[in-house]
């Protein structure tokens, strides 16, 4: 399974996604999310390396899938 975290709040999100990597989630995650995780070492694919289009309007779409 797979799960797109993406939050303007960073507080919990490390442990959550922790959380969700032992249960056998891959995660997936936009800019400052992926930034945060990646640092602390949770396995995270960058959203744009699955959609194949970079973030747009200065970061405020980083999901368009055209």
């Amino acid at each position: 399974m797979r799960a797109l975290l993406s939050v303007s709040d960073k507080s919990g999100i490390v442990e959550f996604a922790q959380g969700l990597e032992k249960l056998g989630w891959e995660i997936i995650s936009t800019g400052g999310t992926y930034k945060k995780l990646n640092e602390a070492g949770v396995k995270v694919i960058e959203i744009d390396e699955v959609t194949k289009f970079p973030e747009c309007f200065e970061g405020r779409v980083k999901t368009l899938n055209p």
